[in-house]
């Protein structure tokens, strides 16, 4: 390969990861699956995506599908955007911001047909407990963006922040708590791959969207 080429390459690299990533012209109005993807498909959201191990796995696997992540750490961002230009997905978006923000202003409403919320932050200490992702607020947000019959799919090590999210589940109005029995290639995260190494439990929660 010439040195052209290479440039030309490296060039054609850096705009793909910058494609990847979707900045917002207007953080007070909420964006449609189109504007954010440049096609209509399914979309699937990927709250709190961390480096973006997960997101990248579902969007190699399932072309035909669009997928967002938010994330709020900068360097995790740019690092699922590079990845996804390296693997040449052009079916992902991260997206810089928090998630209830992002759920309450951005995402396109009744938009969303799978949520997938691995491993939150579980922000142990009790005075920090406000912090935490699983909000009534939240549950009320993230109903404006499932669509009928979509799917949330909740995970987290944390016995103590599951029984948390479980009566924040309990209370949320418009969904339904069903059965996940998870396929055996189901994409792992980063935190899960680390935890299951460790043989620590891991605790789900599927939620369908009425």
């Amino acid at each position: 390969m010439t040195r052209e080429e290479q440039e030309k390459k490296h060039a054609e690299f850096l705009a793909a990861a910058e494609r990847a990533e979707w900045k917002p012209k207007d953080i007070t109005q909420r964006a449609t699956v189109a504007e954010i993807f440049g096609r209509q498909a399914p979309l699937e959201v990927d709250f709190g995506s961390g480096d973006g191990s997960f997101i990248l796995a579902m969007a190699a696997r399932f072309p035909e599908r669009n997928f967002l992540g938010t994330e709020r750490m900068l360097g995790r961002v740019e690092k699922t955007c590079r990845g996804a230009a390296r693997r040449g997905l052009s079916n992902v978006r991260v997206l810089r911001m928090e998630s209830l923000y992002s759920a309450q202003w951005l995402l396109p409403v009744e938009s969303a047909s799978i949520v997938h919320i691995g491993f939150p932050d579980p922000w142990p200490k009790r005075h920090h407990h406000p912090r935490r992702l699983f909000q009534d607020e939240f549950m009320v947000a993230l109903h404006q963006v499932v669509a009928p019959g979509g799917e949330v799919r909740i995970k987290t090590d944390d016995q103590p922040y599951f029984l948390w999210i479980e009566k924040v589940l309990d209370r949320a109005k418009g969904f339904e708590r069903i059965e996940w029995v998870e396929e055996p290639d189901y994409p792992k995260t980063d935190f899960e791959s680390h935890f299951l190494a460790q043989g620590l439990p891991i605790y789900r929660a599927k939620l369908r969207r009425l």
